[in-house]
This record gives structure tokens, sequence and C-alpha cells, in this order.
């Protein structure tokens, strides 16, 4: 499925010495990658073993993907590869219009960031992409620039509506599609592309479920170039007669393996029949790439280029993680315990459901903590309201079911708090990189109930490090 990729990584599953070869299991997908002696670089005189973490490019073959320009990987060539992809870049280098690099600079942006930087150019090209990124680093603007520059480059077909002999007016035809697994990323894309193209002349609409559809159809009817929108509401629309993909050109879906989680890949799949299949561009961002995306990706995808931009390392060095092992029945107390230290300035809270949301807030307020709640169970004008109250500081916690870990664009998080850990691994890096944006630092705490040592112990294993443990707390075990 690799056509050409960037620097990747990946561990040796096993390599002959004497033979000369072996295979490398790539971070990116779980794919094995032949590896041949002569790739390896002509200083690594140590024994390549099994285990050791090794850097290389992909050259594909007949016979699946080869290693090319193998090296042995340290921590600190690790750090060093993911800070300085881009390096030296600006995005006047990214032969952008200059409508664009006006709405950029109106945004205060001058460097594009890693994922940015590679991905710009070859959607430019017309290529389809599949991007892995952590939430937070600007993926957004990665696959939307570009969208936007294809579109101003290439006038749709509108629809012209005649009103009378003498009058018409012209109706747009959605030309991008984009699919966002949750209400406050769709909007925050929709808000993304309405900032990067306000001088371009284009017009998008959000759609998301949970409250009237009246204000969305009426913006439908009026024509967009541009569709952000949840799977499910998309398709009630579609089946009303609201909505017509026919056009579409370029198709997107952000946070791929969040929609799998949540269960929309049958909804997914229904939209992506009604999309034209030829010369379409279809972008796929995720923030992992497990076997599931994988597989789906090679059904919508055409000879895609393939980039991982892995910021965990990096981000991690800048979090500081420690946690507490504590009884179930404790955890309350010891969070009002450390929200007492008022360097705590926003803390972003993590809860397994929404009812334990509800209740900790509950107990927070009653100790004159502003605190507000988000999840799936409250509507979208609660939803909204508990953000803008997050982001203007009315509340200075926010708790929050996984509805949350993605997408949620707050700056200046200064602490994220997981008052339940996570069943997933992978879902507690989500969760941390709400913290320690833009470069900027932050801390992480975890509550590890009795008997869940191991699910910490996996979570350090995924990290590739260890995460302190407070011993001098009052509500130690």
């Amino acid at each position: 499925m690799l056509k050409e990729t960037h620097r990747m990584t990946g561990t040796v599953k096993w390599y002959n010495e004497k033979k000369g070869f072996g295979f490398i299991t790539s971070d990116m997908n779980s794919e094995d990658v032949f590896l041949h002696h002569t790739a390896l670089q002509p200083h690594e005189d140590v024994p390549i073993v099994t285990g050791d973490r090794i850097t290389f490019t992909i050259q594909k073959q007949e016979k699946g993907p080869a290693a090319l320009e193998a090296k042995r990987f340290t921590e600190e060539n690790e750090l060093l590869q993911s800070d300085q992809i881009g390096i030296g870049i600006k995005f006047t280098d990214l032969d952008l219009k200059p409508e664009l690099l006006r709405a950029i600079r109106d945004a205060g942006y001058v460097d594009p960031t890693p994922i940015q930087a590679q991905a710009i150019p070859i959607v430019l090209k017309g290529q389809d992409l599949l991007g892995c990124a952590q939430t937070g680093t600007g993926k957004t603007a990665a696959f939307a620039l570009p969208t936007l520059q294809r579109l101003m480059n290439t006038p749709g077909k509108e629809r012209l509506n005649i009103i009378n002999n003498n009058k018409y007016k012209i109706i747009r035809k959605i030309r991008v599609l984009v699919l966002s697994p949750t209400r406050e990323l769709a909007i925050q894309i929709a808000n993304s592309f309405s900032m990067y193209g306000k001088y371009s002349g284009l017009k998008n609409c959000v759609v998301y479920g949970g409250v009237s559809q009246n204000p969305q159809v009426a913006k439908l009817s009026q024509g967009v170039d541009i569709v952000v929108a949840t799977p499910g509401r998309l398709l009630d629309l579609m089946r009303q007669g609201h909505v017509n993909l026919s056009h579409v050109e370029v198709l997107i879906l952000d946070e791929g393996d969040r929609m799998l989680d949540m269960g929309f890949i049958h909804d997914i799949r229904s939209i992506v029949k009604m999309v034209p299949q030829k010369n379409r561009q279809t972008l796929l961002f995720s923030a992992t790439i497990p076997r599931g995306v994988i597989k789906f990706a090679k059904n919508i995808l055409h000879d895609p280029v393939e980039i991982n931009i892995s910021p965990d390392e990096p981000t991690l060095e800048i979090i500081k993680q420690a946690a507490f092992f504590i009884l179930k029945e404790k955890k309350q107390a010891l969070l009002e315990y450390l929200l007492a230290d008022s360097t705590i300035t926003r803390a972003l809270v993590f809860t397994r459901t929404k009812h334990g949301a509800n209740r900790v807030v509950k107990k927070l307020q009653r100790k004159g903590i502003r605190a507000d709640s988000i999840h799936g169970n409250k509507s979208q004008s609660a939803r909204q309201n508990a953000l803008k109250n997050f982001r203007t500081g009315k509340a200075r916690v926010l708790v929050a079911t996984d509805v949350a870990s993605r997408g949620l664009d707050v700056d200046n998080i200064s602490h994220v708090i997981q008052f339940d850990l996570p069943d997933v691994s992978e879902t507690y890096l989500h969760r941390i990189g709400r913290t320690a944006r833009a470069g900027a630092g932050g801390t992480a705490f975890a509550f590890c109930e009795k008997g869940q040592h191991r699910q910490l112990k996996e979570i350090e294993q995924l990290i590739r490090m260890r995460v302190k443990i407070v011993k001098n707390h009052p509500y130690i075990i």
C-alpha cells in the first residue's frame, strides 16, 4: 500500500546475522518490513538483534516493503528526528496562494508544524494521504490549507437556479466532505476552514446532531463548497434529500481510529459509496494506525503516501507525569486536595463514565471549585457552553469522558488528571496530549486503584518511560 514514505521507526522482529537479513515491525501500522544487511548504515558495526529499535525509509518491492537507510535508533535521535522535521521551513516555502498566506499571518502563524510541512506539499499534488499524527499537532491546517487552494485553483460546476426569465441564482455544489467523529471536532474543523479561507471566497457548512437541523438545511440550500459533518446527521440529511455528494472532489476523514472505535464504520461506508470514486482525492488522518484503520484505508485510498509524525516522545519530554496509588473511595478527596494548589490554573479531568463525570462536578462545586462537565448525555448547547466556560476561565476544571480526549482545542491546559485510568493504553496518550500544546509545558496525573498496577505497566511500555509514583500524598493506599 505504501507509495513513498518519510523516515519511520520500528522494532527488529528477528535478524539472522549469518544470512544477513531479517524483518522490522513498523510502528506505523505493525507491518513487517524486510531488512537486508546492505540497508544498514556503514557505521552500524554492533550486531543487530531482536528488539533493537531501528529508523528507516521504505522501498516498495514486489514481495512487500523493504527498509532502506536503516540505522539503530536512540532516544536522542528520535527526539531530534521528530523535532527537526520541517525545521527552517516557513509557510511561504509551501507554494500556498497569497490569500491563504494572508489568513495564516492574521492567525499569527509563521512556522508550519511537522505534519503541516510534510502533508501540505503532498496534498497540493493531488495525492491520497494516510497521515498519522497525534491530536494537537496541527492536522487540520495540514489538510485545510491545500484543500482550499485546490478549490481556488479549479472553479466548481455551480448549479444555476432560474428565478425568472431575467434573473438566476448560482448555487454552489459540495466539492469537499470532511468527516469527524464528534460534534466538537466538527465545529472546530469548520471554524478552521473559515479562518484559513476567509479571503478565498469559499463557503463551508458544519453538520452535526443534537441540535435542530433547520439552520443546517437552510445553509446547505444556499450552496456551500465544503461540508464538515459527523456521520449520523449527514446520513440523515442525505436520506431526506438535503445533501448531494455526487460532486465531491476531496474526501477527508479526521481521527479515523476514533471513528472506528465509536462504531461509525458502517455509516462511513454508506457515505463513501455516495461519493464519486474516480478522480477523488482521499485523505485519512489518525492519531494511531491500528489494523482496523489499515484495512479501511486500503479500501478507500488509492496508492497513498504515508506520513507518520509521532510526537509522543518529544511531547512526553515536556509533560511532567505522576501516578497516585489510591483506593477508589478516596479519589474525590485526592482530587480536591490537588486542586487546592493554585498552580493548577486550568485542569481537564477524565472519568470513565458520564454519571461519574456529573458526580465529580457536583462534589467539586460543593467545595466552591468552579467546575463543569462535558459528555455525550449533554445537549449540544450545554456542551458548547461548558467548553466556552472552560476556555474563558469561568470554569477552572472541566470533567470529561473520552468524547473530549480528541478534538478538544483549548489552550493553556496546565494539568490533565486521569481520575479513572483508561481501558486502552493508547487513550492515556490522547488524554495527556491535551496539555503541553504548542511546545508549552504541562503536568499529567493518573489515579491508580488497587489492582491497576498492570494497567500502569502497560502504559509505561507504550510510552517507553517510567511514570513517577507519588508516595507522600495523604491518601496513599
